[in-house]
């Protein structure tokens, strides 16, 4: 069986390449820098993985949509879901979604996530791509692209805005980032470092991420109300105008509560005993 990858050249297209390879595809690549054409290894491979910038996701599923035939099999790698499966679906080919809940700086799949969204696919063709990544390690869990998408907006959108208005505040007061790392503990070390983190990558994917998901606009209205919400109550300097919000904010994390603080206790842990 033949795997062709479009972007094949890029980090993330390369980490799967050698997934694809191990499990025992014939893996063929495509790129910029490649001899083989897209259009090419639409027409030779069993299995077409799209791996390219979101942006360009869409543009290049419609360009090869044409070409595909009902033997073969289309996905792809992008933080979307919903979009890209409607432009796969324009196909004859099996259609499935992935979304590897990772950057392309991890080593393997062990321990990580990624979100599949079977839309045209039969079960032996799911299950046989799901086997590939369970055998490294990853956890494979399907969902609905509009499912999906609904959940990025929560998981990647607020979470990347809110980051980023911390570090927007930070800017703000004019905080020294080593002053302020030289006063922390290791819980506060690690949202720093978060923040550090995402400064650190291509802004270009966090663009997409946050202006592409048609989700992210109610989700960001959501937390604007909760700044606002909260915003006032620390305003009021009524203890309990506070603990009310904290209360019912933390109903939503009763059952993962325990899980949660023995796994940042963990990390805690661990980053107290470094040098």
């Amino acid at each position: 069986m033949k795997a062709g990858i479009i972007g094949g050249t890029g980090k993330m297209g390369s980490l799967f390449a050698g997934v694809l390879a191990r499990a025992g595809w014939e893996v063929m690549v495509s790129g910029r820098s490649t001899s083989l054409t897209t259009r090419d290894l639409a027409g030779k491979a069993d299995l077409v993985m799209v791996s390219v910038p979101i942006r360009e996701t869409v543009p290049v599923i419609r360009a090869i949509a044409p070409l595909l035939r009902q033997d073969q099999v289309i996905c792809d790698l992008t933080s979307l879901k919903v979009a890209p499966v409607q432009a796969m679906l324009a196909s004859r080919a099996q259609v499935i979604g992935f979304h590897p809940m990772f950057g392309p700086a991890v080593n393997g799949l062990r321990n990580q996530t990624i979100i599949a969204t079977p839309a045209r696919c039969r079960e032996e063709t799911a299950e046989r791509l799901y086997r590939t990544f369970r055998a490294e390690g990853a956890r494979v869990t399907v969902t609905t692209p509009e499912a999906h998408d609904r959940l990025m907006a929560v998981i990647q959108g607020i979470t990347h805005f809110s980051t980023l208005c911390i570090a927007g505040a930070m800017q703000t007061l004019g905080t020294d980032i080593g002053e302020a790392l030289a006063a922390t503990s290791p819980v506060y070390r690690i949202q720093l470092d978060l923040v550090g983190r995402l400064l650190s990558q291509d802004p270009a994917l966090y663009a997409d991420i946050l202006q592409m998901n048609p989700e992210t606009g109610p989700a960001l209205a959501a937390f604007e109300e909760a700044v606002r919400d909260l915003r006032g109550r620390v305003a009021s300097g009524n203890p309990a105008a506070f603990e009310e919000f904290f209360r019912d904010t933390a109903a939503c994390f009763r059952d993962d509560s325990g899980r949660a603080t023995d796994e940042t206790d963990r990390m805690i842990a661990f980053l107290a005993e470094q040098p």
